[in-house]
């Protein structure tokens, strides 16, 4: 069953488918927790602008209840889309393909087919998790050094982005395919169907879109992006107005007639490579990039926090890690004695986020290129002693990276992708789930568009420095390897490893905070998904203190400037999307929740 959010929120989606120290010593200690605080008129963020920008937050919501499967994702058309694949039987790799697809047409500027993605899968059966890694990886032609100037700095970020040396070969079609073989119901032709049909037809410009395209005016200087965004009086395309991409339509038919092989060879291949080598920035993708691209499964980092296990994706992305960090050194507080929006909570998070961060950028990129410790990394009694350095009165500030011996010297990277993303979660008839994240790294990536879809420019997630002196930067450029990233789909179990959630969120390095308060809101504070996802955002990246603007807890800046925080206002764009299985009395529900901040929706049966 579903709520009344099964109903369209603007016209035109439907018609296509048919406290104090004292009080904060106490929270602590496991006492009283501290209370929220009014929100103040926030100045404006001090904080670098966010290339895929906020969303007003949208009205409150009802958390959404099922009893048998749901989608939620960043797009109601592609939830929708999802929900017919369960409905006829498909699994949850099928509604994810099939999603991504319609995400590709509907969301242009935050993931698609011309980008990678990590995927974290559930199999009820065997109560198993694994994951899957497309990430994009540097062609062969990358050097280390191919973001500096003639004077050896480093490019500006706006230039550096934009066209044919910032794509990296795409790597989400591949993965999808590998998923598919192992866990796929459906034939993959069937699960390009809506996609292809809504492509031709068309599809209602979504008013995110539309704020999206008014301000990315570099899309006027690529030709097919003009063309296909703007109208002939270079004005962004209306919301509301039909959208149509044929060109999207036939490379959907080549795909799911010639599986994940037509995207990597032939035609496709040959328009790609010659897009990225003529663009006005040209880069060096080839057709032998593209051919010889591998997805890999890779072992799960899984944490324990409480009484439950945390799975996510391990390197080349940071966030299973880090987010596993994070929790383990919250273990040594009482966190269900602290108030959501309270002092205690939001020091208690930001404080064990430097640390995480600070591990982060010193030890963690592609293990295929680089020795990352991750079992040190890991280490309970590690981490306690991280946790050890939280003082419940005071902040520390910036952190300093943990001292691992043997861990190879190499230059930490600061380095924080941006966030042009987006999540799903799915759960089946079967209870199989997957959570999975999926960019194209700022809006509309390079802006270079070939055959109806945008190519991504994470090449852009590499250290645009190669090094520090003569020490080489952990997560350079190197022919083959795979950026590091934040993107964090996660999947929770209980003691008998049985499904408890399925998370993640855009948000570019946000996202290992955003994740981690919702888990945190979920399993410590009881709260359903959708008042999690909801939550106003505090968060550090080991930098300053970011509050919400605009939100309660923007109130509580004063009293952490008091400990010694450096407060900024920052308008939010998170995209968090979870679902959680709720057992009562021998009934199982899957409760959804969608980010306000988005146009998310949660659909199920």
């Amino acid at each position: 069953m579903t709520t009344a959010n099964d109903t369209a929120r603007w016209t035109g989606w439907r018609p296509i488918l048919g406290a104090g120290l004292l009080s904060l010593w106490f929270a602590f200690a496991g006492g009283a927790s501290a209370q929220n605080a009014p929100a103040p008129s926030a100045p404006a963020s001090t904080a670098r602008p966010q290339p895929e920008s906020a969303s007003p937050a949208g009205p409150t919501r009802a958390a959404v209840a099922a009893d048998r499967h749901m989608v939620v994702a960043a797009n109601p058309l592609a939830a929708e889309i999802g929900r017919q694949i369960l409905r006829q039987g498909g699994s949850a790799i099928d509604a994810a393909i099939a999603v991504q697809m319609v995400l590709t047409l509907v969301e242009p500027q935050s993931s698609g087919i011309g980008g990678g993605a990590f995927l974290v899968h559930y199999t009820a059966e065997t109560r198993k998790v694994e994951t899957y890694d497309g990430r994009e990886t540097a062609p062969a032609g990358a050097t280390p050094d191919m973001f500096l100037d003639a004077d050896g700095k480093p490019l500006p970020f706006a230039q550096a982005a934009m066209g044919g040396h910032s794509v990296g070969v795409p790597g989400v079609v591949r993965m999808l395919a590998l998923a598919h073989e192992q866990h796929g119901r459906l034939p993959w032709l069937r699960l390009f169907e809506p996609a292809m049909r809504m492509a031709a037809e068309g599809f209602p410009i979504s008013p995110r879109l539309n704020q999206l395209i008014a301000e990315t005016p570099q899309l006027k200087e690529f030709p097919a992006t003009r063309n296909y965004f703007f109208d002939a009086d270079g004005n962004p395309k209306a919301v509301g107005e039909r959208l149509a991409n044929p060109e999207l339509a036939e490379t959907l038919r080549v795909i799911a007639n010639g599986g994940a092989n037509a995207f990597y060879n032939g035609g496709l291949a040959r328009a790609m490579a010659k897009a990225v080598r003529e663009a006005g920035t040209p880069g060096t993708l080839s057709v032998e990039d593209l051919k010889s691209y591998k997805a890999l499964k890779r072992e799960p980092v899984c944490g324990g926090y409480r009484q439950y296990k945390v799975c996510g994706m391990g390197p080349p992305s940071s966030g299973g890690v880090a987010i596993a960090q994070i929790l383990a050194m919250l273990e040594k507080f009482d966190m269900r004695a602290m108030a959501p929006n309270s002092l205690a909570a939001v020091h208690a998070l930001t404080e064990a986020e430097r640390l995480a961060f600070a591990d982060r950028a010193r030890y963690l990129a592609d293990m295929d290129f680089e020795q990352v410790p991750l079992e040190k990394l890991l280490d309970r009694r590690y981490l306690a002693a991280r946790a050890r350095q939280i003082l419940p009165e005071r902040s520390m500030g910036r952190a300093e990276a943990g001292r691992l011996q043997r861990a190879a010297l190499r230059a930490p990277d600061t380095l924080s992708e941006l966030p042009a993303t987006s999540h799903f979660s799915i759960v089946d008839g079967a209870g199989n789930a997957v959570a999975m994240t999926s960019s194209i790294e700022q809006a509309f990536g390079s802006r270079v568009m070939v055959r109806g879809f945008l190519l991504n420019n994470q090449m852009t997630d590499f250290a645009l420095r190669p090094r520090d002196g003569d020490v080489p930067n952990i997560n350079r450029v190197e022919p083959g390897k795979r950026p590091r990233s934040s993107m964090s789909p996660t999947i929770v179990l209980d003691r008998e490893n049985r499904l408890v959630m399925t998370l993640g969120s855009p948000g570019g390095a946000r996202i290992i905070p955003y994740v981690a308060r919702t888990l945190v809101a979920t399993l410590d504070w009881g709260l359903d998904m959708q008042r999690a996802v909801a939550l106003p955002h505090a968060l550090s990246l080991n930098g300053p203190t970011e509050l919400e603007r605009d939100t309660v807890i923007a109130g509580l800046a004063g009293e952490l400037r008091n400990m010694g925080h450096e407060v900024t206002f920052v308008a939010h764009g998170s995209g968090l999307h979870g679902i959680q299985i709720v057992r009562r009395q021998g009934r199982t529900q899957l409760i959804g929740g969608a980010d306000p901040r988005r146009e998310g929706e949660a659909l199920g049966d």
